[in-house]
């Protein structure tokens, strides 16, 4: 296949399977004006699905920069309430909602802490209802990726010119099995893997799961009646979707007060155009008490104290480190394309439907349920070749869940 037949491939597994837009549906998507061409595409390709109407949400880089150095420092309190009553439009009707993400990873890089941070508080606060919608797969949604110049220099520094783009463009069509004409089949079989394994996980139970290798020891107690999900979701009304694409893992959400030990990062965080990298978190009763990192550190600090719920964890997933994002060799400097190559935990929300019975709870119910709540959500990456988890069954019998960074059983 060339080039445009595999763009073609990519947009129509896109719509087709990640989004699985179905008659009279309206989608929104937020995007760069990196990606006009492909967003074209994708538009073309929703309306030849059924959809109702599509919009679209573009932001440029370098206006989002002159916003961070150049507005007032009010203004990162606030956060447009067009912004948010659009996205409940789309809750209200049953809608989807795409991002596709060209993000520079340097984006913000200089930027006043504080600013980050304030405009992150203001936009979680008035984007609760959507939040909670998405969090709880009342509506579809999905996220995937195209190149971006500047990304691609990021991840292939030693490349020239469009050499960048061309081997982030190829490495993005292989880890989602695009380029052979068989795409929406090869997702089929690939999320069947990933039901059977999450499947084997809810048939042993297990109350707790122990961590090991270089610069973690760490357990995690898991809720009772906790879930474990593939990346295939269903929305309010039974449909299916892929909320990520690529996706490799099998998650849940850990006991909120459960966590006990210390966890090194084994990849660079990407967080609001910043770099976190080289962190160890130690928790205590659930609660991070203490974070050191080599980079970000002073981040790292604002991130976790977000709010109330931004020093707990409230996602737990197990990936291979042969996955195929791991085979590569290659950093992506993206979370999308960096946790699905490795086991990682994510600070702050727990998706509601991790656990049987919390889907639409409030928070103090979900807070009952041993659940965390937070306006953030931010995975980050713990997983090696060395690290060796095992599951703690009721009667306290130990079995290995991973060894040497893969599956055990």
């Amino acid at each position: 296949m060339n080039f445009q037949q595999k763009l073609e491939e990519y947009a129509e597994l896109v719509v087709r399977v990640g989004l699985n837009i179905q008659k009279n549906q309206p989608l929104l998507i937020n995007t760069t004006t990196e990606t006009i061409d492909f967003t074209r595409l994708i538009v073309k390709k929703a309306y030849e699905a059924g959809s109702k109407r599509v919009d679209v949400n573009y932001t440029d880089e370098v206006n989002a920069r002159a916003f961070y150095d150049l507005a007032p420092d009010e203004a990162f309190h606030e956060f447009p309430k067009w912004a948010a009553m659009q996205r409940d439009e789309l809750v209200e009707n049953n809608g989807a909602l795409l991002w596709i993400d060209a993000d520079n990873p340097d984006l913000l890089e200089g930027v006043s802490i504080e600013r980050i941070t304030n405009f992150h508080k203001a936009s979680g606060k008035a984007l609760e209802n959507y939040r909670k919608a998405v969090m709880n797969d009342v509506i579809t949604w999905s996220i995937v990726a195209m190149p971006s110049p500047k990304w691609a220099a990021k991840v292939f520094p030693h490349l020239e010119g469009e050499y960048h783009m061309q081997a982030l463009w190829d490495l993005i069509f292989q880890v989602v099995r695009v380029g052979e004409g068989t795409a929406v089949q090869k997702w089929t079989e690939h999320i069947n893997h990933l039901e059977s394994r999450a499947a084997l996980l809810n048939e042993k139970r297990y109350k707790k799961l122990h961590y090991k290798s270089d610069g973690t020891d760490i357990q995690v107690e898991l809720p009772k009646g906790h879930i474990w999900l593939s990346g295939a979701s269903k929305n309010g009304q039974s449909v299916p979707f892929i909320a990520n694409m690529p996706t490799e893992e099998v998650y849940t959400a850990p006991l909120k007060t459960g966590v006990n030990g210390y966890v090194k990062n084994t990849k660079p965080l990407v967080y609001q155009g910043n770099i976190i990298d080289n962190f160890t978190l130690t928790f205590e009763n659930g609660a991070i008490t203490k974070a050191q990192a080599d980079t970000g550190e002073e981040l790292l600090l604002e991130l976790i104290q977000t709010d109330e719920g931004a020093k707990y964890l409230g996602e737990i997933a197990l990936v291979p480190h042969e996955s195929p994002i791991s085979a590569s060799n290659v950093l992506f400097f993206n979370t999308l394309f960096d946790e699905n190559a490795s086991n990682h935990f994510a600070i702050g929300e727990a998706y509601p439907t991790c656990v049987e019975g919390a889907r639409g709870l409030n928070k103090a119910e979900l807070e009952n349920l041993g659940l965390n709540t937070s306006i953030v959500h931010e995975d980050f990456m713990i997983g090696s070749a060395h690290m060796d988890i095992l599951g703690e069954l009721e009667d306290g019998t130990m079995e290995p869940i991973f060894q040497k960074g893969t599956w055990a059983f």
